[in-house]
């Protein structure tokens, strides 16, 4: 029998072949006193330099492979490789301590990583993935090592690796790397991503599989179900092969539905859409037929900077997305900074508990000015589409009250001016904290939508913080708790003849969808990947045969109950 391994399932498909491991030198750094700091700076420059000119000829490969969209993520290394927030913090480490080059990079660039890796986003969890890789090209220079390359393969491989960077993920040739697992990393990480970009199955944090998996080795990857076969049998060979065959002959026929309507088979239409963190996301959003944007995450405009995004530069940011998108909805929520989302060049306070802290609309309200600059540019941004505002982290009909009265004070004064805002412009909050879900049925009577944020829902509702892997098993997205919630929710809002959508993980899950289409969910928005598999779930079901076992589903006991139950009745 082969030896079963088991990961995240990163991306689907299934890879059978040989293992390949590629194993990085462990960079030593050592901290040394030096003499001359300017030879130094000078050493460090051409280390610079050097990463910079293999970032471009990578950037400008993926650009030909895989489109301006995944080549970004080399642009914004390109970036971080001229930030003299963080090359003047480096020198001046240097000038200060007297260091090496290599010891002063090390420590700096450790500091950045960790303030990323600390936060409760996944997106800037990895930026510091991104720094971490940019920072080792960096030291292979200065410690005088070749960097590893993943271009060189000739045979048909699965690569086992601890990690695999953006830029080695880049490189990989489809021709010959038929999928990859890793020690670490999650669904969100770049490599996981590029890997869903260039349709290669991946299973990632294994923790082990560097250890446990010899080169050489025959695997079987199995990236719909996160497991990997080591060593595995003819018969397992044979039956991995029809599933294999069975996959891309489903990824064919979903590839058909892209310009399919989202309805059931009794007729029930719903709305998928996708969530996205930068303009250039739009591609993929279009690309897998999503119906409109649910989601523009603003903040992420606001990082990896050094000063506040300019009215301009937020206008063209979302002026380009609305544009993009035509006349579909783009739902985009206003600035989610604060607590545990830092901004290096915002004086914050430090807080034992940034998760229920100063973050969100309660930074806004603080920091008026900060608040009318975005808001001023999505006004301007409305008259080119169907652009949608949303107050996140909204709490009381008070902090509602006043960011609306803001927002009508700044559309006044443009108007007065002459500046074209849309006439439609609907406005809606998103609900992810309890109490305003328990006062949904009064929200409902002072917004035009609701977008129910099920990520910080789930971990406010049963008081388990999400990123601690103590109580992970609290956090219960089919808890009989959460979806009463959200059938509150939904009621409140459709009394009052208002939309309401979904923006968690929880809108593309396949065991909440069924569910959701019974509680009368109006939009689902999700990862732009997820769309295609959602719209064909959906259209299996019929929404009467749902709404027949709703009531059941909603008096159980657990999580695990309600789970086994749609499984068992809708997942055939």
């Amino acid at each position: 029998m082969s030896q079963k391994m088991y990961g995240i399932a990163a991306s689907s498909g299934i890879a059978i072949g040989k293992a390949i491991l590629l194993k990085t030198p462990k960079l030593m750094i050592e901290t040394k006193t030096v003499e001359d700091v300017s030879l130094e700076m000078k050493r460090l420059q051409e280390a610079i330099e050097k990463s910079k000119a293999d970032l471009i000829v990578i950037r400008d490969k993926v650009q030909a492979e895989m489109g301006p969209e995944k080549a970004a993520i080399f642009s914004a290394h390109l970036l971080v490789l001229d930030d003299p927030e963080l090359l003047d913090a480096v020198n001046e480490k240097m000038r200060s301590e007297r260091v090496n080059a290599e010891s002063a990079l090390n420590d700096v660039s450790q500091m950045y990583i960790e303030m990323f890796e600390n936060m409760d986003n996944e997106y800037m969890k990895e930026r510091g993935a991104d720094i971490r890789d940019i920072s080792k090209r960096v030291l292979h220079y200065l410690l005088g090592l070749e960097y590893s390359s993943l271009s060189n393969l000739s045979e048909e491989v699965i690569l086992i690796a601890e990690d695999l960077t953006p830029s080695d993920t880049a490189q990989l040739d489809r021709q010959y790397v038929k999928g990859f697992v890793t020690d670490i990393g999650g669904r969100t990480s770049h490599s996981a991503i590029m890997a869903r970009s260039l349709e290669i199955p991946a299973v990632v944090g294994t923790k082990s599989g560097t250890e446990e998996i010899q080169a050489g080795t025959q695997l079987i990857l199995d990236g719909i179900n996160g497991l990997i076969l080591i060593d595995p049998t003819e018969d397992e060979i044979v039956e991995y092969q029809e599933q294999k065959a069975d996959f891309e002959l489903r990824k064919a026929k979903l590839a058909k539905l892209v310009n399919s309507p989202s309805v059931t088979k009794d007729g029930h239409s719903v709305e998928l859409a996708a969530n996205i963190g930068r303009p250039e996301d739009v591609v993929a959003v279009l690309e897998n037929g999503a119906q409109g944007i649910g989601l523009f995450r603003t903040e992420f405009l606001y990082m990896g900077r050094d000063e506040f995004p300019s009215e301009e530069e937020q206008f063209q940011a979302y002026k380009s997305v609305v544009e993009q998108m035509g006349d579909k909805p783009v739902v985009i929520r206003t600035l989610d900074i604060g607590g545990d989302k830092q901004l290096s060049y915002m004086e914050l306070p430090k807080e034992l508990n940034p998760f229920l802290g100063f973050r969100a609309i309660r930074l806004c309200l603080d920091q008026q000015e900060l608040f009318r600059i975005q808001l001023r540019a999505l006004l301007r941004a409305s008259a080119y589409g169907n652009l949608k505002i949303m107050f996140p982290m909204i709490s009381t009909l008070g902090e509602l009250r006043k960011a609306k009265e803001i927002l009508e004070e700044e559309k006044k004064e443009l108007i007065r001016k002459g500046i074209a805002v849309s006439k439609k412009l609907e406005i809606g909050i998103m609900v992810e904290i309890p109490a305003t879900a328990v006062m949904a049925d009064r929200f409902s009577k002072e917004v035009d939508f609701f977008s129910i944020g099920t990520n910080d829902l789930v971990q406010y509702t049963m008081a388990a913080d999400r990123m601690n892997e103590q109580v992970a098993y609290l956090y219960q997205p089919y808890n009989p708790a959460i979806l009463r919630l959200v059938q509150m929710v939904i009621k409140a809002a459709h009394q009052e003849g208002k939309w309401v959508g979904m923006c968690g993980e929880m809108a593309g899950d396949e065991i909440a969808i069924p569910i959701l289409i019974g509680l009368g969910l109006d939009e689902f928005s999700m990862s732009a990947t997820s769309i295609l598999a959602a719209r064909s779930q959906i259209g299996q079901m019929a929404k009467g045969d749902v709404d027949s076992h709703i009531d059941h589903i909603l008096s159980m006991d657990t999580a695990d109950e309600v789970s086994s139950y749609v499984k068992t009745y809708f997942l055939k």
